[in-house]
């Protein structure tokens, strides 16, 4: 076990973990250079397109240390497992797993653009959980480096000093050696007691359709053996371990893993509802006395319908999101119906990019064609009999009259920009109804803005517009910061009088008049033209406040009457207008699906 080390690699979005992580499976030859290709550990099509993590990888690697090396570990052989984290913020819960398995953690910072939010965020999770940080400098080998700068930036966030900062280029390699041998001398190796009893933490698992659940695990204590009886302590249900093993670049079984060992068990477990991340794996004849305390249970910020195009795929919607949550335990879902939609279910998210590559995940892998709804956040009603109850969509609203004060979720936003766009940042998030509560500058032109927001604001787009006005500069973290009363109105849109349950939403009551009439404009684009007028209105409970009319689509009936009396032409047209009246009370108003769409890129 003195030869085991266990981390993970943190940084911001873009910084190089992904690139950094290749250079170690390269140096240490665990990926042949026939295997190798950029993103080896990004093993889904979505994050190479996009140039993202989306989740953590844990791969398994053997390092000699040279013996011509100064150290007191030269010649020696270690095991080290990695767990590859993702860096943007909607996906902060992968890194709290990863780091929850972990003893140390690389706290990489791109030298070009120094410190920003999401380093400063994973920074303080690693620290909650004493993992020991290797400060790494990468991106050393680009002229507009600044490594003097960034490495007093280090040095002010951790109190280190300049020695222990490692300067490395991940995309050529310098410097990479001088990281993996820090790994094995500052990294605590695994403490644990292989003779006590069987005590796993599960922090992933992966569902593989010919072989079932497949868990992954950090052992704490004792040790496990293939063929032996486990239970999974929250389940309380036990499963034979048909098949145990490390994770290298494929699965390789092995025999029996001891503690500190990081691994995979497959169990034939087929149910996904029996698996949950953060759970302990134990013996079932000498079980443990108490379950590893875990990661907390993730609390979604943003809220939205995800109903099936083909109401007949209700089932094989719901069993593809349970798939995706054994993959993705931030990804929480509840049924619920809709006028509109019918079946489908209201899932809760960590922002909007999680929320897209959910949806985009359910396209491709499941073969799954959704329609998602207008994302909202959740709110508090406290209502005039002195109940109070919690609103996750707009239909859930009660009437205005039965309403004594509506709360709203606050974050606490940190901004990190260049002291040039300063401006901009602060003029968005008081457009946004921020309160400015502190600024800090880092560095002579690095200031760091803290707002609080209401999140229904920062929900739609305030993270574009805030990366278009700073040139992509600025970072955002944030985290919630309670609840507070708020001015809010239910906005519903009527197509004929009547209202479409999922086009309608909880905005605050100055924006409702701009955003009512925008929707319209957008809608009366969107929706196709019927053989009779559509009228589209915006309204707050029973006023009205803003109109568009969907011209019907005309048959030129007069066509036929050339010369004559004025009456007959009077005659067609009067039975062509009772044809329309009779057709507009049978007629259907069909709402594409981008329209849908549209109504979440209301600028």
């Amino acid at each position: 076990m003195k030869n085991i080390r266990n981390f993970c690699i943190i940084a911001h979005i873009d910084h190089g973990k992904s690139t950094l992580a290749d250079r170690l499976l390269e140096v240490t030859n665990t990926v042949s250079q026939r295997e190798m290709q950029d993103q080896v550990l990004d093993d889904m099509d979505l994050e190479k397109e996009r140039g993202i993590t989306i989740k953590s990888h844990a791969i398994q690697m053997n390092y000699h240390v040279p013996a011509e090396r100064n150290s007191a570990y030269a010649g020696q052989n270690f095991v080290l497992n990695l767990i590859d984290t993702p860096g943007h913020v909607d996906f902060s819960y992968e890194v709290s797993r990863s780091i929850a398995a972990c003893e140390g953690a690389l706290l990489v910072v791109d030298a070009t653009q120094g410190i920003q939010a999401q380093t400063i965020s994973n920074l303080y999770l690693a620290l909650e959980n004493d993992l020991e940080i290797i400060p790494v400098m990468n991106k050393i080998d680009l002229d507009s480096a600044m490594p003097e700068e960034v490495a007093d930036e280090i040095i002010d966030l951790l109190g280190c000093t300049r020695d222990d900062i490692l300067s490395c280029s991940a995309k050529t390699g310098v410097g990479v050696p001088e990281i993996l041998d820090a790994i094995v001398e500052r990294v605590p190796a695994p403490k644990g007691d292989e003779a006590s009893p069987l005590q796993a933490l599960v922090f992933d698992s992966v569902f593989n359709p010919f072989r079932g659940i497949i868990s992954y695990f950090r052992i704490v204590n004792g040790t496990l053996r293939t063929n032996d009886w486990v239970k999974f302590v929250s389940t309380e249900k036990d499963y034979h371990a048909d098949e145990i093993g490390v994770l290298r670049l494929n699965m390789e079984p092995r025999k029996e893993l001891k503690a500190g060992d990081v691994g995979y068990i497959i169990s034939g477990i087929k149910s996904s509802k029996e698996v949950r991340v953060g759970d302990t794996i134990t013996h079932v004849e000498q079980p443990c006395d108490k379950a590893i305390d875990g990661f907390e249970s993730v609390k979604p910020m943003v809220f939205a319908g995800v109903y099936p195009v083909d109401t007949d795929d209700y089932e094989e919607l719901r069993a593809s999101i349970e798939k995706l949550q054994l993959n993705d335990a931030s990804l929480t879902f509840e049924p619920e119906s809709s006028l509109a939609l019918g079946f489908g279910f209201r899932c809760g998210f960590l922002g909007l990019l999680h929320m897209e590559i959910v949806q985009e995940r359910l396209t491709r892998e499941f073969n799954m064609d959704v329609i998602t709804t207008v994302p909202n956040v959740q709110y508090k009603v406290q209502l005039t009999n002195g109940q109070e109850i919690d609103v996750y969509n707009p239909s859930g609203m009660p009437e205005p009259n039965n309403i004594k004060e509506v709360y709203e979720p606050y974050i606490h936003a940190q901004i990190i920009t260049k002291a040039d766009y300063i401006g901009p940042v602060i003029k968005l998030c008081m457009d946004k109804r921020g309160i400015l509560k502190n600024q800090n500058y880092l560095t002579t032109d690095r200031i760091e803005i803290t707002f609080d927001l209401p999140l229904g604001e920062v929900v739609f787009d305030f993270y574009d517009k805030l990366k278009s006005i700073s040139k992509g500069y600025a970072s955002f973290d944030y985290y919630l910061n309670g609840f507070k009363p708020s001015k809010l109105v239910k906005l519903e849109i009527l197509l004929n009088g009547d209202p479409v349950d999922a086009l309608s939403t909880l905005t605050y009551v100055d924006n409702a008049y701009p955003i009512g009439r925008k929707m319209c404009e957008k809608l009366k684009d969107l929706i196709p033209r019927q053989q009779f007028d559509v009228a589209i209105q915006a309204a707050i409970g029973s006023k009205i406040i803003a109109r568009e009319t969907v011209r019907q689509v005309r048959k030129d009936v007069t066509a036929k009457c050339y010369g004559g009396d004025i009456t007959r032409k009077r005659k067609l047209l009067e039975k062509q207008k009772e044809g329309k009246k009779r057709m507009r009370q049978v007629g259907n108003v069909e709402v594409p699906q981008s329209a849908f769409l549209a109504v979440l890129k209301l600028d």
